[in-house]
């Protein structure tokens, strides 16, 4: 396992070994152990959510903030999707930069998604499960989110805009000038 650091400042991805013969592929998705070594982090992730995303489903996008901030550690087991991530912190010197990495089953990258970050992710292909680890519980009221269409951030998502499916919750998320973590 590898870390591979994107250009938003303590964001990275890993991919771990897969090993693959004649009927299929393994892959140990995650070791404590190993993710250390590969990282430098140590995180004790306390809750798994999967979701099941049909093409052109975009989830997001959302973060949590304050005392129930939440690091992630995301994946796909099947299909693919584009992952994106926002810097929120002002602090940082990526703040309000965006990264995306297409995720999925065959190429087994985990995004690591900073406590201050925003998340999202479109589904690519015509199903797709996406999985992530939280540091921290769900929090209804630390729950937060930006539009995500936002003409500050300018998101490419890679699917024209008619076959994008966008929850009417997550349709009326403010801008990213209107947030504030």
């Amino acid at each position: 396992m590898q870390r591979i650091d994107t250009p938003l400042k303590d964001a990275f991805y890993i991919t771990p070994p897969q090993f693959q013969d004649a009927r299929g592929i393994f892959s140990e998705t995650y070791n404590q152990g190993d993710f250390e070594q590969a990282t430098g982090l140590s995180i004790n992730f306390v809750q798994d959510n999967q979701s099941i995303s049909k093409y052109g489903v975009l989830r997001g996008l959302h973060f949590q903030s304050g005392a129930h901030a939440q690091a992630k550690l995301v994946r796909v087991s099947m299909g693919r999707v584009l992952d994106v991530i926002v810097d929120l912190r002002p602090t940082s010197p990526s703040y309000g930069q965006y990264y995306s990495l297409e995720l999925s089953a065959e190429n087994g990258r985990q995004l690591y998604v900073p406590k201050g970050f925003a998340h999202g992710f479109i589904t690519l292909s015509p199903e797709a499960t996406f999985c992530y680890k939280c540091d921290a519980y769900y929090c209804k009221e630390s729950e937060g989110g930006i539009i995500y269409n936002d003409a500050t951030l300018g998101i490419d998502w890679h699917l024209n805009h008619e076959d994008i499916l966008v929850s009417e919750k997550d349709q009326l998320l403010p801008t990213f000038l209107e947030v504030t973590v």
